[in-house]
C-alpha cells in the first residue's frame, strides 16, 4: 500500500496544508517512518502523533515539520494544538470507517505539518489541521484526484498563497489587445481602461517591444495584475533563445513568424512548451498557411491569421481555418486560432463563424474615444459569461 493524500484548509497566519502518506509498515512509508523516527533534523525534529499525553494515534502517525522550528513558541504549536489535531483526524478516520479498524496494526501514516510562524489562534490551529488531516485522509483512500478531474482543473483554478492568477487558455473565445504603440504612459491609460475580464488578454505588440524590449512585459503586469501577456517578437531566428527571453520576462505567451525556418519554428515551439509558455505563429504574408503546418514536427498551441495593416482593403482569409484545426485532430491539446488585422466590431461575428478563438484587435480599442465602451462592445459579441479562476476548492 501506498497512498498520498493532501488538504489545504482555513485562511490567515493559522492556515493548514497537510501532505501525507499511508503504507504499509513493512513497505516503503514504514521504512521512511521508521528512519524519521531515528534520524532526527534539526528544526525539522519528527513526533509521534497522541490524542493526549500516553495515548497516541493508531494507524501509527508520525508529524513531520514543514517550517524550520526556531524557539519553543513555535515548538508549543507543533507538540499542542497541531499534535492533538492530527491524531484526532487520525481516530475520527477509523471510527468512521475511512481507514479500516482490522488494519489499523498494519498501517502507518506520515503527515507533513505546516504551522507559520506567525500563528497565534490555538484553536484555529487546531481546527484547521484536523480538517486538513481528515480531509487529505479520505482523499488518499479515494486516490483523489482522478485524472479526468486533475485535467479539468488544472487550468481552472489558482493557488491562494500565489496571490495572483495564471490565466490558461481554456474557454475561448477570447478578446486580445494589441498594444502596437510606443508611448508607455499611453500604454498604461489603456490599461487602465480597460474592462476587467478574464476573456481579455493583452499583446505587447512589436513596436512597444521594439521601444522598451522584452521586459515591458512586466510593466503591464504591474499596471494589470493577473493578465494573461502576449510578446509579439516576430521570431524568425533563435527560436529557442528568444523564446527563452520571453519567459524570462513573465510573458504567458510569445509570437514567432511563419516566415521563419521550420527549423526555428520547431525550436522555439519545443522551447515554449519547455517553458510553459503558449506558441504562436504569426502567418503575416505568408502565402500557404497550412503548407507552412504540415511541413512541422510539432504543431504550436496558437495559429494567427493575420492581414497587414497595409492590406486591409484585401478580404480576410479566414476559409482555412476549419482545415487547419484538423491538423491537431490526434493531438491531446487543441489548437487554438486567432484573426488579426483591421478587426472590426461588425466583423467579430463572421470570424467566429468561420472558428476564429481568439479575435486580436488594437487601434479599435486603443485609438477608440471611449476605450472601456468599444472593449464592451466586442466582449459582447463573444457571448462569453465571466470565469472566476481565483478560487480555492476544498472537496468536490
Amino acid at each position: 500500500m501506498f497512498l498520498v493524500g493532501e488538504a489545504l484548509i482555513g485562511e490567515g497566519p493559522e492556515l493548514a496544508h497537510i501532505d501525507l502518506i499511508i503504507g504499509d509498515k513493512e513497505g516503503p512509508v514504514g521504512t521512511a517512518f521508521a528512519n524519521g523516527l531515528s534520524q532526527l533534523s534539526a528544526g525539522h525534529t519528527p513526533l509521534l502523533s497522541v490524542i493526549r499525553p500516553n495515548l497516541p494515534a493508531k494507524p501509527a502517525t508520525l508529524i513531520v515539520p514543514k517550517v524550520t522550528v526556531k524557539n519553543m513558541e513555535q515548538a508549543g504549536k507543533i507538540f499542542g494544538p497541531a499534535q492533538t489535531a492530527v491524531a484526532k483526524a487520525v481516530a475520527d478516520s477509523v471510527a468512521e470507517g475511512v481507514l479500516p479498524v482490522e488494519d489499523i496494526e498494519k498501517m502507518v501514516i506520515i503527515a507533513s505539518v505546516f504551522i507559520h510562524p506567525e500563528a497565534r489562534d490555538y484553536d484555529a490551529i487546531y481546527r484547521y489541521n484536523y480538517s486538513a488531516t481528515k480531509l487529505s485522509i479520505q482523499r488518499a483512500v479515494d486516490k483523489f484526484p482522478d485524472a479526468e478531474t486533475m485535467l479539468y482543473e488544472k487550468d481552472r483554478s489558482t493557488h491562494p498563497v500565489m496571490g495572483f492568477r495564471v490565466t490558461r487558455l481554456w474557454d475561448p473565445p477570447y478578446l486580445q489587445v494589441a498594444l502596437d504603440l510606443v508611448d508607455l504612459a499611453e500604454v498604461k491609460r489603456v490599461l487602465s481602461l480597460l474592462p476587467d475580464s478574464d476573456h481579455v488578454l493583452i499583446e505587447a505588440g512589436t513596436p512597444l517591444v521594439k521601444k522598451f524590449g522584452v521586459n515591458v512585459v512586466k510593466d503591464i503586469r504591474a499596471a494589470r495584475p493577473g493578465s494573461f501577456v502576449v510578446l509579439d517578437l516576430k521570431i524568425l531566428d533563435t527560436g529557442n533563445l528568444e523564446v527563452r527571453l520571453a519567459a524570462d520576462a513573465t510573458a504567458d505567451a510569445v509570437v514567432m513568424s511563419g516566415l521563419a525556418p521550420h527549423k526555428t519554428l520547431e525550436l522555439a515551439i519545443k522551447e515554449a512548451k519547455k517553458t510553459g509558455l503558449y506558441s504562436i505563429i504569426d502567418m503575416l504574408n505568408v502565402s500557404d498557411p497550412l503548407e507552412v503546418l504540415k511541413g512541422l514536427s510539432m504543431l504550436p498551441d496558437v495559429v494567427e491569421m493575420h492581414r497587414a495593416i497595409d492590406m486591409e482593403a484585401e478580404k480576410h482569409n479566414w476559409k482555412t481555418i476549419t482545415e487547419i484545426k484538423k491538423l491537431a485532430e490526434s493531438s491531446p491539446r487543441r489548437l487554438l486560432v486567432a484573426v488579426a488585422g483591421g478587426i472590426r466590431v461588425d466583423t467579430v461575428a463572421e470570424a467566429l463563424g468561420s472558428g476564429a478563438d481568439i479575435i486580436v484587435t488594437g487601434r479599435a480599442i486603443t485609438r477608440s474615444k471611449d476605450i472601456n465602451d468599444a472593449a464592451d462592445r466586442f466582449l459582447a459579441q463573444l457571448k462569453q459569461t465571466e470565469i472566476d479562476q481565483y478560487r480555492v476548492m476544498t472537496d468536490f
